[in-house]
């Protein structure tokens, strides 16, 4: 079960490979219906799984109000707001952790702008690890209270995002922390692409003619191309959809690049959108995004900030779901992507909501748990304190 047969390389990202001729989806659906179900498709081994919460099986929701509004009977939203902290970074925090308590890491670490940071803090003392965050000085307050709520460190890099996640790389080099970067660790590519099988499954075992998501580092789209093709070269779909990724107009390198153009001023402002979790400057996997938008016949768009709050209620209001304005970056890009042509109003398509505004709750957080780092020296000194 789980084992990897090999890797391929897809623009710079590693795709790990099975043994697809045995990977067999029955029709029954399990009790509780996890992302776990696809474990074959998984770097997990034999022996049950010691992740100890549910992640994944999030619904796929038919949304009666949006298909009137946007004269689309074929829409869906896939709902990753079910996820114990309200966002789709839930899947690849399980598989790393997962994998770590399998080798008997106890630390892990990554680098966030937000959601993945307060998924690692959360999935850390549920398992039982110390998580070391590396965020930017400028991270929301609400999102820093969670990690240090639950337990987490929170280091603030000055430098911004990008330094934050070399620091939190060279951290787990050189301290053998487990590595839960987006895009630096293959893992999370993995976790990911569970998304692509329940939207299979959910839509009776049939493939979507094109998915709308959010895009910031990169991996989300690129998982979902992934479990898609995994699922033909599986034999049980003839196809993979078409990919649509969504940016912030005031941070849209993507978007620029796919259309071969420079940012012009102001389209490189992380701090300058709304949409701080897909507000990234320089995309982790960036190149990978690009070529499977390319391959599949895809496309990139960028939105207003306007368009993005407009989502956010337009989703409650519509569809009963709640969103972040990254979160609802799907619905935000769907009006761009039909005026585009990068989809029709007659097509099944699905918009991935990736995420929900969550906030600390009265419990005050532990005290010491957030400090200015700039170098690893300052990593070891504050952490020294713990001791």
């Amino acid at each position: 079960m789980g084992s990897v047969t090999g890797s391929v390389d897809v623009a710079g990202c590693q795709w790990m490979q099975y043994d697809y001729g045995s990977a067999v989806m029955t029709t029954d659906r399990p009790e509780p219906f996890t992302m776990w179900r696809y474990r074959d498709l998984m770097p997990v081994h034999d022996g049950p799984v010691l992740y100890p919460v549910p992640v994944g099986g999030t619904p796929l929701l038919p949304v009666p109000g949006l298909r009137r509004e946007s004269r689309m009977p074929e829409l869906w939203i896939k709902d990753e707001t079910r996820n114990p902290t309200a966002s789709n970074k839930d899947r690849a925090t399980a598989l790393v952790i997962e994998d770590g308590m399998r080798r008997g890491v106890s630390t892990i670490t990554t680098a966030s702008t937000g959601n993945a940071a307060v998924s690692t803090a959360f999935g850390a003392a549920a398992a039982g690890m110390r998580a070391v965050i590396f965020v930017s000085a400028d991270c929301g307050r609400e999102k820093v209270a969670l990690m240090a709520q639950a337990g987490a460190w929170v280091l603030q890099v000055r430098q911004g995002y990008a330094a934050a996640v070399d620091l939190s790389l060279a951290a787990s080099r050189t301290f053998g922390w487990l590595d839960r970067n987006t895009g630096a660790n293959p893992v999370t590519i993995e976790a990911k692409k569970t998304v692509a099988f329940e939207v299979w499954e959910q839509l009776g075992r049939r493939v979507p003619d094109v998915m709308v998501v959010p895009v910031g580092d990169g991996p989300t789209l690129v998982a979902l191309d992934k479990g898609f093709a995994e699922l033909v070269d599986c034999g049980l779909a003839a196809r993979r959809p078409r990919l649509v990724g969504v940016q912030a107009e005031h941070c849209q390198p993507l978007v620029r690049a796919w259309q071969g153009e420079q940012p012009a001023q102001g389209e490189l402002d992380p701090a300058a959108t709304v949409a701080d979790g897909i507000a990234v400057v320089r995309p982790a996997i960036g190149d990978a995004v690009l070529d499977v938008v390319r391959r599949c016949g895809g496309g990139l768009v960028a939105v207003s900030d306007h368009a993005l709050l407009r989502a956010v209620g337009t989703l409650a209001s519509r569809a009963g779901v709640g969103a972040e304005p990254a979160g609802a970056a799907g619905l935000a890009g769907l009006e761009a992507a039909l005026g585009c042509g990068l989809l029709r109003h007659s097509e099944t398509a699905v918009l991935l909501v990736t995420g929900r505004e969550v906030k600390a709750a009265a419990a005050p957080a532990q005290h010491g748990r957030v400090a200015p780092v700039e170098s690893l020296d300052d990593v070891e000194r504050v952490l020294a304190a713990e001791s």
